[in-house]
């Protein structure tokens, strides 16, 4: 065992983190909003239009704008998360105390790490919100000067900034929340209780991600497309140009959809991982806290591989051109890959004793787990993880085959770019599930439930890094955005258009991993459903594990199968309606003020009104999938039972996996073929941009944003938040007719 204890470990990572995370911020910063007149010092090819005392006015009101828009929304949407979060907390603290025989302990202090986590994963999105808009114009500020450093630098620092606070804020708060609530549970005996009661904090930041990637996807995609169909469909405009109304809404919708939502999403799968593996494996605290603390251990490691990684692109290897913008974001998951398997050997060999018995999962009887297991289920994790990562960035960038298939397809027309598009992702999600059930049973035959669990901990271990390339994307988005809109050099938005190339890609595998660890974890937190069920029954119920031919649980099987696909309609639905009063509103617009559409219009089109048709939508339109999703499992538990809900959640993660990958990379395939398009010669078979084939793949495009950007990624939280609810009121469940629920249909 180490000299170093579990908490000296996560305080000094978190420490690390949050003061790592305000460095990035600090450079930042340092970065005037100022139109760049002169390049450095040595350096005369600076980028700039000549007015650079306008350019800086225009800078700072479009940042401004969109800085308001942002925060506008998230605080209206965090209003309606604050009344759910306090009559959930009610529901929560009775439903768990009644299920417990009244231990209002439990029943307490699951109903504050419910508060915590959600207040957490709000504060997370918040931040990344924040800093995102603060970024986004000074990356285009830096995209004026000579070289690529200085904005690659710039977009991929803001990105850290979120990554390692996330990470830091998120790891702090748990780990604080296990002490106080060890203070009335001091002995390794009553240990379990404790970690039962942490589930809330997964719940809690699972809600608020639903509501954040729902409510943001809609409002993105909803400007995003209405803003396509009109501008550049109809009336042949550029993206981001200032003339279209629609176009400050969609760069809000990049800060509030793809950076908040994200972030919540993420935080969420981090705090359900470590809850699953927390109550799996509560039982190794008769070996010490600090051996029952592994899977925290696991998460503070990954802070400072990711820190030492974070080097390599911004100081050991600098991008110094376009064609090392991709190269450098792909070397970071690379790396960090590499470097946690040895340093996850060094945390398993000293943190956990020479070998430890766990209950199995099926079965009366005990697993030895010695450490160099839990060490190869971790790495699957993390090496799995990478796979899916490159096999989505296979099948998403334009650098190869798939891709540039679909971009040929559009010299066909849209129908054709279509069919392809959809195939492309259906076939893109094979390898990555057979990656993903190679993980499952090598973990499961080591380590039982509890290899499963700390497998999805391993994928997210460099979640510092994931978040930092998946926010990198949307800033260096947002920041061709204010270029166009700012009217800069034409080679500003060519260059911040050449980074957000390679951030599409990089989203799209930061998608991956996200649902990768999103079915790890949903299996883990099933996993611990069936645990707790087993415990409260007193193994009357699940010891021979979950009876699938029963007919109950097969018969919600499919209901389970069926949710998935209900709430991808839902959400396409709304994102539908709402573009569709997005198109109206533009069209409006330009019919009753035709000189909008001048080369160099003199009156501004009316911004707000896109502003307050995306923000009215998305917090409409989020309650009824979101609501869906809460709800189903928990009175499937009260009327039908545990055999019901077992049969659910599993259809469900089964249904969940295959379609979000299907999803997201078919629209991340339509959006990097248009791009792929754009860059094409006028006299090439492609066209370039204008041209027929490239309409053709801007319809693919506006079809592939809420494929990409709201159903799909949203689809993770449906399988991670059904299993955590099922987890939280287990015992509850089992209260209502020994586990067969008001209708006692068994």
């Amino acid at each position: 065992m180490s000299d170093w204890s579990a908490s000296d470990i996560i305080f000094i990572a978190g420490a690390v983190a949050l003061l790592w995370a305000w460095i990035q911020f600090k450079i930042i910063s340092e970065i005037p909003v100022k139109s760049m007149g002169d390049g450095p010092v040595g350096e005369t090819t600076s980028l700039t239009t000549g007015d650079e005392a306008e350019a800086t006015s225009r800078l700072n009101e479009i940042y401004t704008a969109i800085y308001e828009g942002a925060d506008s929304f998230l605080k209206a949407e965090y209003a309606v998360c604050f009344k759910f979060v306090a009559v959930f907390f009610c529901i929560v603290f009775v439903l768990v105390a009644w299920g417990t025989d009244w231990d209002m302990a439990r029943g307490s202090f699951t109903a504050i790490s419910f508060a915590l986590g959600a207040c957490t994963s709000m504060a997370s999105g918040y931040l990344g919100m924040k800093v995102a808009v603060y970024s986004n114009v000074r990356t285009s500020i830096s995209a004026q000067k000579p070289g690529w450093t200085s904005c690659f630098n710039t977009a991929f620092r803001a990105g850290a900034v979120m990554g390692f606070a996330l990470c830091g804020l998120g790891m702090l708060m748990l780990y604080i929340t296990m002490l106080v609530f060890r203070v009335y549970y001091p002995d390794a005996e009553d240990w379990s209780y404790l970690t039962e009661s942490i589930t809330g904090y997964g719940l809690g930041g699972s809600c608020i991600a639903m509501f954040g990637r729902v409510g943001g996807g809609i409002y993105t995609k909803a400007a995003d497309v209405g803003a396509d169909l009109v501008g550049k469909v109809v009336h042949g405009i550029p993206e981001d140009d200032p003339r279209n109304p629609a176009t400050i809404a969609d760069n809000v919708g990049d800060n509030v959809g793809d950076v908040a939502g994200m972030g919540s999403d993420l935080f969420g799968s981090f705090a359900e991982a470590t809850c699953a593996a927390l109550v799996i494996g509560s039982s190794i605290g008769t070996y010490g806290w600090d051996a029952m603390l592994f899977p925290v251990i696991v998460s503070a490691v990954g802070i400072f591989v990711c820190l030492i990684a974070s080097f390599i692109a911004t100081n050991i290897r600098p991008v110094m051109g376009e064609d090392q913008v991709e190269q450098a974001l792909k070397t970071q998951l690379i790396s960090t890959t590499v470097l946690m398997v040895p340093a996850i050997y060094a945390a398993a060999t000293n943190m956990l004793p020479e070998s430890f018995e766990l209950p199995a999962t099926v079965g009366d009887g005990t697993v030895t787990i010695e450490p160099w297991e839990c060490w190869v289920c971790v790495s699957a994790g993390v090496v799995g993880g990478l796979i899916i990562g490159l096999i989505t960035e296979y099948y998403t960038s334009h650098s190869y085959t798939p891709v540039r298939e679909v971009a040929d397809s559009c010299k066909t027309g849209s129908a054709t770019n279509m069919i392809y598009g959809i195939a492309l992702g259906y076939k893109s999600a094979i390898i990555p599930v057979l990656v993903l059930a190679s993980i499952i049973y090598l973990s499961f035959q080591l380590c039982d439930l509890f290899g499963v669990a700390l497998a999805a901990i391993g994928m997210l271990s460099n979640l510092a890094t994931g978040l930092t390339i998946d926010v990198y994307g949307p800033v260096c988005d947002n920041a061709g955005g204010i270029a166009e809109m700012a009217e800069l050099h034409p080679g500003v938005r060519e260059k911040t258009d050449a980074l957000d190339a390679a951030g599409n890609t990089t989203a799209a595998i930061g998608k991956g991993f996200a649902i990768g660890s999103a079915a790890l974890v949903s299996l883990a937190l099933f996993g611990a459903f069936v645990t707790r069920i087993r415990s409260a029954s007193g193994d009357t119920l699940f010891s021979n594990g979950v009876n699938m031919l029963e007919p109950l649980t097969f018969a919600f099987l499919l209901v389970g199968g069926m949710l998935p696909f209900a709430f991808a309609a839902m959400t396409m639905k709304s994102v539908g309606l709402a573009a569709m009063q997005m198109v109206l509103e533009v069209q409006r617009q330009f019919d009753e003020k035709p000189h909008l559409l001048d080369a160099n219009p003199t009156e501004r089109p009316d911004y707000d009104a896109c502003i307050a048709i995306s923000t009215q939508a998305s917090l409409e339109e989020m309650i009824a999938p979101g609501a869906m999703v809460i709800f189903t499992p928990l009175l499937t538990g009260i009327f039908f039972g545990v055999n019901a809900v077992s049969g659910l959640l599993v259809g469900a993660l089964i249904a969940s996996v295959q379609l979000a990958i299907s999803m997201s990379n078919s629209g991340g395939a339509w959006d990097n073929a248009k791009k792929y398009i754009e860059k094409a010669d006028p006299s090439s078979e492609l066209k370039g941009k204008g041209s027929d084939v490239h309409k053709a793949a801007v319809v693919g495009d506006t079809v592939g944003d809420p494929f990409k950007d709201t159903s799909g990624p949203a689809l993770n939280i449906v399988m991670k938040l059904m299993a955590v609810l099922s987890l939280v009121f287990a015992d509850t469940f089992y209260a209502i007719n020994d586990g067969r629920g008001i209708f006692s249909l068994q």
